[in-house]
């Protein structure tokens, strides 16, 4: 199973890394046959400047890469992205081919641009929550959850609700038990409370 984590100029560093460590943590229990390939993608394969300075080196371009099983979307200073339609396209397509697709914190919105999510319920980070109902008014966006899974579609609050997003999805992948030992595992109390609809 391949996961991508998509990575854009200024996307927030806990954002990305912490579903990142989440997945290659949860390896750690899973036999090697069923081991995720856990990888960064961005518009051009190479360095990519994330927020705060913070470098960081993308392991395929959006133009090239394995087929994705599961899409992460993580937010950050995201409004660059909005316009960006090489991104914003990308963004469509692999959500289409892919079985799983989420958003951590402002990564909604580009979820939205995309055209991936139009009218479901989702959440954001609570300080743009106002802003993702203006910009797309026939979301309806949940309040005071650490993230909304749909099934196929699962959207998490700001920064660090990602990672207990994150252990949601191995949970829903591997079970329960994997999800539990991967939490102790990175010594992280997971708070479970999202919404399943």
């Amino acid at each position: 199973m391949n996961i991508g984590i998509y990575i854009y100029k200024d996307v927030e560093v806990l954002d990305f890394s912490g579903p990142f460590e989440v997945f290659s943590t949860a390896n750690r229990f899973l036999p090697d046959e069923e081991k995720w390939n856990v990888s960064l993608l961005s518009n051009n394969h190479g360095a990519v400047s994330a927020r705060g300075g913070f470098n960081v080196q993308s392991d395929y371009s959006i133009l090239s890469h394995p087929k994705l099983d599961v899409v992460i979307v993580p937010g950050g200073i995201h409004e660059p992205e909005m316009t960006n339609l090489k991104s914003i396209d990308w963004i469509a397509k692999v959500a289409q081919e892919a079985d799983l697709v989420a958003s951590v914190c402002t990564g909604a919105f580009l979820l939205a641009k995309a055209g991936v999510i139009t009218d479901q319920t989702v959440t954001t980070h609570w300080e743009d929550q106002s802003d993702l109902k203006a910009k797309f008014p026939n979301l309806t966006v949940k309040s005071g959850v650490r993230w909304v899974d749909l099934g196929g579609l699962v959207t998490s609050g700001g920064i660090s609700a990602g990672i207990d997003m994150s252990l949601r999805l191995v949970e829903k992948l591997k079970g329960r038990e994997i999800a539990l030992k991967t939490a102790k595992q990175m010594e992280f109390d997971w708070n479970e409370d999202g919404e399943v609809l």
